[in-house]
């Protein structure tokens, strides 16, 4: 094959940006680089993506069959002639006739292995275009009328009441299972391993394929809408991953709600589902409820969906909606498809957390990883690794805990019960680092604010927890379902079923609350149990309801991590329910490690990269990725250069220079040369206008200054104002308003004003993922640069540990470039969110003179960087920006 293509299959012509996108993309996939691909929103980055990667991977299969051919046919010759020199030839330490047989062996062993691999992927081909050309399969065959019907009763059954059974048969599914643990359960596995694969159908090789990531479902639903509309659409084998709570179509499970329950639910619906019937012979059967299974969960439906998902392009809607129709899991016939599609679209996580890449069937060894959106991954990476567990959480896990170690005493084997006491006494030492103790009411407990931060091996110490092998705890936690299982008890006796208003007179009852009342007592205080009475709200038992171990196990599998890879940060709040534990990775390359060894290539992509030294730094060269291996490609946008003014803004209309340091951006003289600044802009400047400030906390403090000066008003006669909510799911509204707003002033004409201004903070809710293409962004201002708060602990052990352990370049230190780094990341976010396809037109003003550094200039992306004029006075700014609409109005014209 060779490193690079003149020509990639796309559904129009591409520009000339996108040409050179994807034969960068398709050199660094052949050469098995790790790439990070710059592309401006608006440029087509991912059709780019997908008609470059596809295109290698067409090409790749395409070679490898011609290669297994030629192998073939060369085998076979070599085995059909014979050489009678070869054996005369032969050392006579060894007789003629035995080299003879093992060299003709190993070529027939060589011939037969390319027969098989190549009847194995006629077969994979052949399979394709039969579900493809919608030929009525095996599974597709047995989907009869009878099967429905009995879909039916069984999900009629797991809607029957349940209440007559015995206490104990109903306990059963929260008892542990034996647990064994290291070599005691070795020679057990490895022959029920075999016989597991002797009974698994589902087990299938993976082929070559390429996994596409993004942050939200609905990225990943854009995706693979750009798929359907690609040159591939036809031809790839495409499966789109998702949660449970995304996927489930079993009404019962989704109405549950929390992801926990839905998950707890689905995976006892499984067990359900494969446990066999033990009965005597001659035995009486014991009394109880039939246990519920998920109907939607049948082999031949799931393989009916498999075929479908792998015979056509679908995204979520499309599967739950023939999940609905053909009762059948999307959640897990998703899982089915895996292994022999060529494309999988998943969130971040399913591949960034190995727990969940490992649990979903994720194999990464020699495919491809596109991680696109990965602006923040380093981010992304240290929040899915990093774990808090608060005061009140500790102490009720360990009230839960102990409540069900305490009911099922007699019935927990024994290893069960020392694993249990090792998880309290782990719990109890995490309580006392918070200057607390067990058994007590944590609301109650007071504590010494304070704020401290420690490695994991003096945490570990200062809980007095080092004896605990916590790796051990961490594959109990795993095997066990403790999770899960204490889930089901607290859920059971503290929650659904139980009103505050159910007498509690009969023996029956009475067993079912006592857990909660012991509880409630421990809570408050009480000397001497209290059931369970009209005063204890129903909001409060659904709090009680609500396990924390999930969240103690995560914290458990945080402190596994390297000593000098992590921290522990203790925040004392004055009382004890208030007060956290938090780990915090400081190394997120450990984790991407393993994801780089065993991909063939990595492609980390978005629309603003810049800057990519901390990627390089913190991700790459952490984790043992040579220079060699790096490819970087950076593009412009496809506006003509006239359509973008970009300008840096050192001083107001006053010669008030602008410096917005936090010393000074709280001066009056300064708020009032912002009012003065934006006014301006508002009068020439037509549509939207969308501001941005630093912070939630400026953003009150200079709009309640400006309210009191009378700026607000001003601001108010040329431009309608809106502000950001504080609540999310105001934000399509406000978004929804702002929009109506200009196009109600370019058609109709608003009187004075001439459309909207937008208060926005960087980070928040509209500086990501938010579009103000066209009239919605004539200009965007930033005011001021919003760096990080370098006071608070976790930063400054961040800064810490990367001055320790990263090089010194560019005469600052790894913990300086940092908070530059995460600043102007967050302002290329914010300024990206105006030019969104090849048509629009915008400007940015950047509203301080630290702009205007050599050093800061360069960590904008290229295509606003070359545009970027800097202007020391208002004056010739203004006259600039003027210019600049009037052109646009008088060409439009």
């Amino acid at each position: 094959m060779e490193i690079g293509r003149s020509q990639f299959p796309f559904p129009y012509q591409p520009y000339t940006i996108q040409e050179d996108f994807m034969r960068s993309l398709y050199s660094a996939l052949d050469q098995g680089k790790v790439g990070i691909f710059e592309s401006p929103t608006g440029t087509g980055k991912s059709l780019s993506l997908i008609c470059g990667a596809l295109s290698w991977l067409t090409d790749l299969n395409n070679k490898r069959k011609e290669e297994a051919a030629v192998r073939l046919q060369e085998s076979e010759t070599s085995l059909s002639s014979s050489d009678p020199d070869a054996s005369s030839q032969s050392s006579s330490a060894e007789p003629d006739w035995i080299s003879s047989f093992v060299q003709k062996k190993a070529e027939r062993d060589l011939v037969s292995k390319l027969k098989e691999d190549e009847i194995k992927r006629k077969k994979r081909e052949e399979r394709l275009e039969l579900i493809r050309n919608n030929v009525q399969l095996k599974y597709a065959m047995k989907r009869k009328s009878c099967e429905e019907d009995e879909a039916f009763k069984l999900l009629q059954l797991s809607k029957e009441d349940q209440t007559d059974a015995e206490a104990n048969q109903e306990d059963e599914d929260l008892i542990i299972a034996e647990y064994e643990s290291d070599d005691e359960s070795k020679s057990k596995n490895r022959s029920s391993m075999a016989e597991e694969e002797d009974d698994d159908e589902l087990v299938e090789e993976h082929v070559t394929k390429i996994y596409y990531c993004s942050r939200t479902h609905s990225q990943l639903a854009q995706f693979v809408h750009e798929v359907q509309k690609s040159p591939f659409s036809k031809d790839i084998s495409l499966v789109i991953m998702g949660s449970r709570q995304n996927l489930c179509v079993n009404e019962e499970v989704r109405r549950l709600g929390s992801i926990q329950r839905i998950n707890d639910r689905c995976m006892e619906m499984q067990k359900n589902k494969h446990e066999k019937p033990h009965h005597d012979e001659g035995a009486k059967r014991k009394r109880g409820p039939p246990k519920s299974v998920c109907p939607y969960n049948k082999v031949s439906a799931l393989h009916q969906m498999r075929d479908e998902l792998l015979g056509s392009v679908l995204d979520i809607e499309h599967l739950l909606k023939f999940g609905r129709e053909n009762h059948s899991c999307p959640y897990y016939a998703t899982r089915l498809a895996v292994p022999q599609a060529q494309l999988v679209v998943l969130p971040y996580q399913m591949v960034l957390h190995e727990a969940t890449r490992r649990a979903a069937g994720i194999q990464l060894k020699d495919q491809v990883v596109i991680i696109d959106e990965a602006h923040n991954l380093s981010d992304t990476l240290s929040c899915i690794h990093s774990a808090e567990l608060s005061g009140a959480q500790l102490c009720r896990a360990h009230s839960q805990l102990s409540q069900y170690a305490e009911r099922f005493r007699s019935r927990l084997k024994a290893k069960n019960v020392m694993y249990i006491k090792q998880v309290l006494f782990v719990i109890e030492g995490l309580v006392r680092a918070l200057g607390g103790k067990v058994g007590q009411n944590p609301q109650s407990q007071s504590t010494q604010a304070a704020t401290e931060m420690l490695t994991i091996n003096n945490f570990l110490f200062r809980a007095q927890i080092d004896n605990i092998n916590l790796f051990k705890l961490h594959r109990y936690f795993e095997k066990s379902m403790i999770s899960r299982k204490l889930g089901g008890f607290v859920e059971k006796y503290a929650g659904s079923g139980m009103t505050p208003h159910t007498p509690v007179s009969s023996t029956k009852v009475n067993r079912r609350t006592e857990g909660l009342n012991r509880y409630l007592q421990s809570l408050h205080g009480n000397e001497s149990p209290a059931p369970v009475s009209t005063n204890v709200q129903q909001g409060s038992l659904e709090t009680l309801a609500a396990s924390p171990m999930m969240q103690v196990e995560s914290f458990f599998m945080a402190l596994t991590n390297s000593n000098a890879d992590g921290r522990v940060v203790i925040h004392k709040q004055g009382n004890l329910s208030e007060s956290s534990v938090k780990f915090l990775l400081l190394n997120p390359a450990v984790h991407f490690a393993q994801v780089l060894k065993d991909c063939r290539s990595v492609i980390i992509a978005g629309g603003t990269m810049q800057p990519v030294s901390d990627f390089k730094q913190e991700l790459l060269f952490s984790a043992g990725v040579g220079e060699e291996r790096i490819a970087e490609f950076s593009c412009g946008h496809v506006i003509p250069p006239e359509n973008l003014l970009p300008i840096v803004l050192c001083s107001g209309p006053s010669g008030q220079e602008l410096d917005f340091t936090y010393q000074n951006r709280d001066s009056p003289r300064m708020m009032d040369e912002t009012g003065r600044i934006l006014s301006n802009i508002c009068n020439v400047v037509p549509g939207g206008v969308v501001c941005f400030f630093p912070s939630y906390e400026y953003s009150k403090r200079i709009v309640d200054h400006w309210e009191s000066a009378g700026v607000l008003t001003r601001l108010a006669n040329k431009k309608k104002i809106f502000q950001e909510p504080k609540k999310a799911n105001q934000v399509e509204q406000v978004l929804a308003e702002f929009s109506r707003c200009i196009q109600r002033c370019a058609q109709q004409g608003g009187g004075n004003q001439t459309g909207a201004l937008l208060f926005s903070v960087v980070g928040g809710k509209m500086s990501e993922g938010i579009n103000f293409s066209d009239d919605l962004g004539r200009c965007v201002v930033m005011v001021g640069m919003p760096y990080p708060n370098i006071k608070s602990p976790e930063l400054q052990e961040k800064m810490s540990y990367l001055d320790k352990h990263l090089t010194h370049s560019g005469g600052k230190s790894p913990g300086q470039a940092l908070i530059e780094n995460l600043c102007m990341k967050a302002v290329n976010q914010s300024i990206g969110r105006a030019i969104r396809h090849r048509g629009d037109y915008s400007s940015i003003v950047l509203c301080d003179r630290r702009y205007s550094r050599h050093g800061t200039l360069a960590k904008l992306p290229a295509w606003i960087r070359s545009q970027t004029r800097t202007h020391q006075s208002f004056g010739p700014a203004f006259a600039a920006l003027r210019k600049f609409f009037v052109e646009k109005k008088q060409k439009l014209a």
